[in-house]
């Protein structure tokens, strides 16, 4: 049925029918929510059964070449969950691109969520709480304003990938020469994760298909992990300065 009303509606939603849309918009958001309670959920198995410790003492400390290798692995299978996940062919190939991205948002914040929660090195269990709840705070705002303004700020994003390309240039580097990025990287990186919540949303609206509800919702839960990943970073650095 979405793809019959994709092809009448010009493969967007905000030509399809209101009720149409309106499912649309309803799937994207449940699924996100499916995803962040699987992320969140994954990430409480690994850490109350010492899994998440071992990893980290086995692959991230024992060789520092693991952080890049990481990254590329994130880059890589990033792209590759959005192809699987923007797939027309099968409902199954998008949920395996959902999935593939999930798991791999928790393997890249277990160092992160190692050193936030543990007194050891000064951080505590309520840090990623209190990031998680300035997170939801700030994706609601966002969320409701792109919704009530109703405009398109697809134009962003050319400007949010060159961010985006200029950051990953300044995290393998700090990586690779052992640099810290302090604060005033981490509030940059707040802002261009606020800035692709704004664009996501406005796709949601303007631009995505009916039937592509698992790559808006895969998109959405990219973004919204970048926003936590790095507010939980303030939230710990400011605790340490």
């Amino acid at each position: 049925m979405s793809y019959d009303l994709d092809r009448i509606y010009g493969n967007s939603a905000a030509a399809a029918p209101v009720s149409a849309r309106a499912a649309f918009i309803k799937r994207t958001y449940l699924h996100l929510a499916g995803a962040v309670i699987a992320f969140v959920g994954i990430e409480a198995v690994l850490f109350s059964t010492n899994m998440a410790e071992q990893i980290i003492k086995d692959v991230f400390l024992a060789n520092r070449l693991a952080w890049i290798g990481l990254m590329v692995l994130f880059i890589a299978g990033g792209y590759g969950a959005q192809y699987l996940a923007r797939s027309r062919q099968s409902i199954g190939v998008q949920y395996m691109g959902l999935a593939l991205y999930v798991l791999l948002e928790v393997v890249i914040f277990l160092p992160l969520l190692y050193i936030s929660m543990n007194p050891q090195f000064g951080g505590s269990l309520k840090l990623p709480m209190q990031a998680g709840i300035v997170t939801l705070a700030v994706f609601g705002g966002l969320t409701v304003a792109v919704f009530v303004s109703g405009k398109d700020f697809s134009f962003m994003g050319p400007i949010l990938w060159a961010g985006s390309f200029l950051a990953l240039g300044l995290v393998i580097a700090a990586v690779a020469f052992g640099f810290s990025l302090g604060l005033v990287f981490c509030g940059a990186m707040v802002a261009l994760a606020a800035g692709f919540i704004i664009y996501d949303t406005s796709n949601i609206m303007h631009r995505y298909g009916t039937n592509e509800h698992v790559a808006a919702s895969l998109e959405l839960f990219a973004s919204v992990a970048l926003l936590f990943y790095y507010i939980l970073r303030i939230f710990y650095l400011s605790r340490n300065d």
